[in-house]
């Protein structure tokens, strides 16, 4: 089992930025860091805001943890412009909705 703490702490501790910076970057306390590094089951929400504030990407060491830069997209959003990705969605979300009324539309028929 991975102890996600000493995971965190070590790339912390790599990044050469001191755990009083991060903390207060962080909005937490210094002993709240020692209380993460010592928690091997760590928010992986947590262990984002970290990486972040650190600039470290933790899904290569975690497992478990994907980052929005390595959530696979559907293949047809990988090679269009973010425009057209977004009317995309625009479109998907509508026939959605189009879908889920009609289907409103029969079940309060039925009632």
């Amino acid at each position: 089992m991975q102890h996600r703490g000493e995971i965190v702490e070590k790339a912390v501790r790599q990044s050469g930025i001191p755990l009083t910076v991060l903390a207060k970057k962080l909005g937490k306390s210094r002993r709240w860091m020692y209380i993460a590094f010592e928690n091997p089951q760590l928010s992986l929400d947590y262990i984002l805001e970290i990486g972040k504030t650190i600039h470290h990407d933790f899904s290569n060491e975690i497992d478990g943890f994907i980052t929005p830069q390595t959530t696979v997209l559907p293949k047809e959003l990988t090679s269009i412009d973010p425009n057209e990705a977004v009317a995309l969605w625009k479109l998907k979300y509508y026939e959605l909705l189009e879908k889920y009324n009609a289907l409103l539309e029969a079940v309060n028929s039925k009632i």
